[in-house]
């Protein structure tokens, strides 16, 4: 098998991976934002919830999480297919990281603006909208990058709870052809590949909504 075939044959569990990492990717930023934003009504129950979440969170590994949903949630009749137990597991780990970078974003906003937005009568939540968020994401960009990473180099988890991606399909093609070498080297490029696109689509949404002069403490 030349490497044009190999790279063919990958292509099937592609679409998986690019599956695996954009929902989980999703899952974490809904999951960062709703925590981050809870957080700044400044209730302290609330806030103990979300501190522990993004505590306990952070500190599981992701192959042990997944397990524990996918494996574990059937033994007290909580049945989940492989794509939501990815989305349960590296999706929430990737909010609980999340969470605390919008959470650092949110606090680099000047509060001179906001004083100036109360002062123009405006409501907290036309505030947090309009001012606030926009340049919390801005200031949070970087960060999100990384944790997107993060979510492409952690979707080959997929593949033990049934997901045919990438390395699912790595894996049968070396059983049978015994080509280790040529097949890993291509999943390595498809994987370099995906985040070379991710990259260069992050980096044209930070052009699109850069605002001259603005720039995170």
């Amino acid at each position: 098998m030349n490497f044009l075939e190999i790279l063919w044959q990958l292509a099937h569990g592609l679409a998986y991976t690019i599956l695996v990492t954009l929902v989980c990717s999703l899952t974490g930023v809904a999951a960062g934002l709703f925590v981050a934003c809870l957080r700044r009504l400044n209730q302290p129950l609330l806030n103990g919830v979300f501190i522990a979440y993004t505590y306990i969170f952070r500190g599981v590994p992701v192959l042990v999480m997944l397990f524990l949903v996918y494996f574990g949630l059937p033994g007290v009749g909580l049945k989940v297919s492989p794509l939501l137990a990815m989305a349960l597991s590296l999706g929430l780990i990737t909010g609980a990281y999340l969470a605390e970078i919008f959470r650092g974003a949110l606090a680099s906003v000047d509060s001179a603006e906001i004083s100036a937005a109360e002062a123009m009568g405006l409501r907290r939540t036309q505030i947090f909208l309009y001012i606030e968020m926009p340049q919390m994401l801005r200031f949070a960009l970087p960060g999100m990058v990384n944790e997107f990473t993060s979510v492409l180099k952690y979707s080959p988890f997929a593949y033990t709870v049934g997901i045919p991606e990438m390395t699912k399909q790595a894996m049968n093609l070396t059983a049978t052809t015994m080509q280790g070498i040529e097949i890993y080297l291509a999943v390595g490029m498809l994987y370099f590949a995906i985040y070379r696109i991710l990259l260069a689509g992050i980096r044209w949404l930070e052009r699109r909504y850069h605002i001259p002069g603005l720039q995170a403490p």
